[in-house]
């Protein structure tokens, strides 16, 4: 069912739109990116007046004054910063976020992506959002959406309910040169997984990862369905990985960071997010805090372990292809697998983006340069400038267009709507058969 939403209209970019290159053209993207410097020039030297001896007309003969040396003001040139992004990083600097690894440890392990449910309600609140780097929102079938969260800094003990692995993973773990935890998924793509380069990487009950060794473990619940208890421990994970030898904290390259937002952005108080009425996110701006608070079906979405509202610093939303793969399903399934085109571009062509962060927002494009592991999601003016972000967290909205996203100046009474719902009769979420196929006893 199509979504009632607005076409929000564009940004300028501050170039000549015959600087960009559009979808449909062969002219190839360039590499080299230039970056704007905020270096002040410095103080500009002023000359000191000189003063001059005055004989004096006196029988006496007097000293002749010699003047003293005045210092002259020098202009003191100011040291140009470090890029923080996309290519290169300061020492120390997780390039997730922008900010310094809180300890050697996390700086030394590898990026973990996590696979969340959110989806039937009944799952919500999960637990350990709110210790995610990254989190990648992207629809799994039929307006059902699955969150792929990415730990980095932080190594919560209990992350979850995990679910199962899609198509979109194959193109997430080498952006982020990441382990890949998940519950399992269907034949044909745990094949594309078993006969990766990175299949070393994948971790899952699939595989034979289990609660002891992998943390992987169930906390089962009344009016919990099975295959919604599955919970990991991400220290037990990064410690199989060790053991395999795959623990190793490589870098991935894309997001750019500074603490001032670009110029020129537009009012963004109230982000809505709708999936053709099947699933939604609104993220409102709290600007006591400077970041952005999540609702979910009108209600405050919280997370678990800290009892907190979903929140981020960034939200990234990108508009990508998505295309029915049945081949890569059972043949018994009614639902195929689900592309989404997070690979790299034809030549020339680009992907529109929103980048919202501190009350406004400014909309650009989205690129990855190219397939090799560490080449993750770029953000980028149509001058090849990078959109800078704020540092912290980000989550990545993945939608199939625009006309399901509204972004307004203005907020919804999104308190008052809750209360309502919380004093209306108690709602009693019955699963009923989707989209998505029959689930699976792991």
């Amino acid at each position: 069912m199509a979504a009632v939403s607005i076409i929000l209209p564009g940004v300028a970019l501050g170039d000549p739109a015959s600087q960009i290159t559009l979808p449909g053209t062969n002219t190839p993207i360039p590499t080299a990116f230039s970056f704007a410097t905020n270096t002040p020039t410095g103080p500009t030297p002023t000359p000191s007046a000189t003063p001059t001896a005055t004989a004096t007309p006196t029988d006496t003969p007097t000293s002749t004054f010699t003047p003293t040396a005045t210092d002259t003001p020098t202009a003191t040139p100011s040291p140009t910063p470090t890029p923080n992004g996309p290519f290169s990083y300061p020492e120390g600097i997780n390039p997730l976020t922008g900010l310094p690894y809180p300890n050697e440890e996390a700086m030394a392990r590898r990026n973990l992506i996590v696979k969340i449910s959110n989806y039937p309600p009944v799952v919500r609140p999960q637990s350990g959002l709110n210790q995610a780097d990254v989190v990648y929102e992207y629809e799994t079938e039929g307006g059902v959406t699955r969150f792929a969260a990415i730990f980095r800094s932080n190594a919560p003990d209990h992350v979850g309910s995990v679910r199962s692995a899609r198509l979109i993973d194959l193109e997430l773990v080498p952006m982020y040169q990441a382990l890949l935890a998940y519950s399992g998924t269907s034949e044909p793509i745990q094949k594309l997984i078993m006969s990766s380069p990175w299949v070393y990487q994948a971790i899952s009950p699939l595989k034979g990862d289990n609660c002891e060794e992998a943390g992987f473990c169930r906390f089962p619940r009344d009016g919990l369905a099975f295959e919604h208890t599955l919970f990991l421990n991400t220290r037990k994970a990064w410690e199989l990985a060790t053991r395999r030898n795959v623990n190793t904290g490589y870098r991935a390259r894309g997001f750019a960071f500074s603490p001032f937002p670009d110029p020129n952005g537009l009012p963004a108080n109230d982000v809505f997010i709708d999936w053709y009425g099947q699933t939604d996110a609104r993220w409102q701006y709290d600007a006591a805090t400077g970041r952005y608070l999540r609702w979910t079906d009108s209600l405050p979405h919280l997370d678990a372990a800290d009892n907190q509202q979903l929140w981020t610093d960034n939200i990234v939303i990108i508009e990508v292809p998505h295309n029915d793969r049945p081949d890569l399903f059972e043949p018994e399934s009614k639902t195929a697998s689900l592309e989404i085109g997070l690979f790299p571009r034809q030549p020339g062509e680009l992907g529109r983006a929103f980048l919202v962060r501190d009350g406004q927002y400014s909309q650009g494009y989205w690129l990855r340069r190219s397939a090799e592991p560490g080449d993750a999601l770029m953000l980028i003016y149509g001058n090849n400038r990078p959109m800078m972000m704020k540092p912290g967290r980000t989550y990545v909205e993945i939608v199939r267009g625009f006309g399901d996203v509204v972004i307004r100046a203005d907020r919804e009474d999104m308190d008052a709507t809750a209360t309502a719902i919380f004093l209306s009769a108690t709602p009693t979420f019955t699963v009923t058969p989707g989209p998505s196929p029959t689930p699976l006893p792991w």
